[in-house]
């Protein structure tokens, strides 16, 4: 399901109460916790930068600060963490990027790396960008392309292109944060881009209402569940791109167990391999439906019965290899 941040904050009421369920475990839950790096872990501090997408009175319109995580993460092996812009203020990207990049200097906390904010395609990126060339710290750039104000083929715009090619020049990543329906042009941006590394953020955005029967207050899903399938097959054939499982877990429904996003996880983890996976929690975002342990719980019950080699690539090894971590 495509959601934007503004649908995230209104519909925070309605899923709240889904905060605290417990999903349906695995039996051997008590076995030794695997290493995770998080490779989607927001944080802001609101007496420090302007967020405009959040709504006043919503679970997002407060501080989400590393403390908060590391109170969320408690007791899950999370080693490393990888640090995702939050769409601050346009004048504040800057800001933003050297304020993750002290977090990450001062070896205080999980996070060690980030993928900052960026415009790509609008004028003053390049100088923008190129002043984290080299920084062992600055990973890659994000720009959510399903936000209302984005319109659709954004990403296949020719200024857009070039930046996204200047970044694969500068060994820097790009993650694919976009409407379930436009997966396609995702495809055709790796094609254009193959020097650029891509990520796939939140399984393509699949919603789980396409997967399972609906109750008549559910809403109708935004896609076709057999597109989205197709697509995610598509784009999993661009060996530029890989997948991050993340996302689906803050738009489930009242009473969700394992069950609920298990076909979604899994098409993804069949279709890009065991190489070509990683978590991240998204939180605090997460929040909107799930705690953080609850959606750790949650995805170990449904990846246990792949081997134990292909569960720790995807919560570790292949974050530690695709951001070059090992040193951080």
């Amino acid at each position: 399901m495509y959601l934007s941040r503004r649908q995230f904050v209104q519909s925070s009421a309605a899923t709240l109460a889904v905060a605290s369920a417990v999903p349906l475990l695995a039996a051997d839950q008590k076995k030794e916790e695997l290493p995770i790096v998080d490779c989607h872990q927001h944080l802001w501090d609101l007496s420090k930068f302007k967020l405009p997408w959040i709504e006043a009175g919503s679970l997002m319109a407060k501080s989400y600060v590393e403390e908060d995580y590391l109170k969320q993460a408690a007791g899950l092996n999370v080693v490393k963490a990888v640090y995702m812009e939050v769409d601050v203020a346009a004048d504040q990207k800057t800001k933003e990027a050297n304020y993750v990049i002290d977090i990450c200097k001062s070896g205080k906390y999980p996070t060690c790396a980030a993928v900052i904010g960026g415009l790509p395609g609008e004028e003053g990126f390049e100088k923008y960008i190129r002043q984290f060339k080299g920084s062992p710290y600055i990973k890659g750039v994000r720009q959510v392309v399903h936000s209302e104000s984005a319109k659709k083929g954004m990403c296949l715009e020719k200024t857009f292109v070039k930046s996204v090619q200047l970044l694969g020049e500068l060994g820097m990543s790009f993650d694919l944060c976009m409407r379930a329906t436009e997966l396609s042009d995702g495809a055709k941006l790796c094609d254009k881009c193959p020097d650029t590394r891509f990520i796939l953020d939140h399984c393509g955005n699949g919603d789980v209402k396409a997967f399972h029967a609906q109750k008549k207050n559910e809403g109708k899903p935004d896609h076709d569940a057999d597109t989205w399938k197709k697509d995610i097959e598509a784009l999993s054939m661009r060996l530029n791109c890989i997948c991050k499982i993340s996302g689906v877990i803050a738009q489930l429904p009242k009473g969700w167990g394992t069950e609920t996003l298990a076909p979604i996880i899994n098409h993804c983890l069949d279709c890009f391999g065991p190489d070509r996976v990683i978590f991240g929690s998204d939180w605090p975002v997460c929040l909107m439906g799930a705690s953080y342990k609850d959606w750790v719980v949650g995805l170990k019950a449904i990846i246990a019965n792949r081997r134990l080699d292909e569960q720790k690539n995807l919560l570790h090894d292949n974050a530690v290899r695709f951001y070059d971590l090992a040193k951080q």
